[in-house]
């Protein structure tokens, strides 16, 4: 039984951005994946729901003239992981999203509701972090531009005001150019689990692919959001391929985490977890290495 009060059916994003401003505690309703479980549950019962999902023009991909790749807010994960611009541009973002529950899950579930959910466990994040990912946010009043970076809040909280709504994502070029990525999840079951932890590489390496020009790395589910490791980036810069290098991502990212016990990790599990984001930020950089042509010496 869903106990919803109203539902507002626009047929353009004007007059859903209209809706919003007149009905401030109107929920967004997209895939419907997550809202509508909590609906049944009754976490969400008598909200009032604005549905956005036949909103064609809140849906696809496209490579914009400056380079950019400009994913619309309710592009299912099925369309991101197949699509040609994802598949050559930044194919790690299709490899992670390919890691969300079923396929049934992947051809309704949207992009732009993995990110509004504001979960540090959402696949999708950790790679839009790691790719300095831009948000177009957008109201009657106009639209704002808002870093990924600093979207995420608290967990389950995000920057997105009172009558915007999401209308894109996009990777910039500088951000995707000459760069090879790697996205590994850790879960407690091998299929349709949530993240335990999830991390995402990309490198660029210098011209004779000996050394590593620009490392990037985040995580899921190791801080209360989405994180960047910005001591294991520092630390990676012109760093040749060795060993030492893996040490250093290693390490980098061990001293930026916060990991917290919750209901996916228990406090005994810990170390255990600790011990995992070591390991994953050595996997995924060796991946992403590997993927971009070069190859660890000693």
């Amino acid at each position: 039984m869903y106990n919803f009060n109203k539902l507002y059916e626009p047929a353009s994003v004007e007059e859903a951005l209209q809706l919003k401003k007149d009905h401030p505690e109107a929920l967004l309703l997209a895939g419907g994946s997550d809202i509508l479980i909590k609906i049944r549950d009754g976490k969400l019962s008598g909200c009032d729901l604005i549905n956005i999902y036949d909103l064609e023009e809140l849906r696809g991909i496209c490579l914009e003239e400056d380079g950019s790749v400009l994913i619309r807010p309710l592009t299912s994960f099925t369309d991101v992981s197949m699509h040609p611009v994802i598949r050559e541009h930044v194919p790690v973002l299709g490899e992670a999203v390919d890691q969300i529950g079923g396929p049934q899950i992947r051809n309704i579930g949207t992009i732009g509701g993995n990110i509004c959910n504001g979960v540090t466990s959402a696949d999708s994040a950790s790679t839009l972090k790691a790719y300095d990912a831009m948000l177009e946010l957008a109201s009657v009043d106009g639209i704002r531009l808002l870093p990924y970076a600093d979207f995420n809040i608290a967990p389950g909280k995000v920057d997105l005001r009172e009558g915007e709504i999401m209308t894109g994502i996009r990777i910039p070029k500088d951000s995707w150019e000459h760069t090879y990525g790697d996205y590994i999840k850790y879960a407690m079951r091998k299929a349709m689990d949530i993240a335990t932890l999830g991390c995402s590489v990309n490198v660029r390496l210098n011209k004779d692919k000996t050394a590593i020009d620009r490392l990037r790395i985040a995580f899921g589910v190791a801080a209360p959001t989405p994180i960047r490791s910005f001591t294991a980036e520092t630390s990676a810069k012109g760093h040749a391929l060795n060993e030492a290098l893996l040490e250093e991502v290693a390490n980098g990212a061990l001293a930026d985490v916060m990991p917290r016990t919750s209901w996916r990790a228990s406090k005994e599990f810990r170390l255990f977890r600790l011990q995992l984001v070591k390991e994953l930020a050595r996997r995924a950089t060796k991946a992403a290495v590997e993927k971009a042509g070069g190859k660890f010496n000693g």
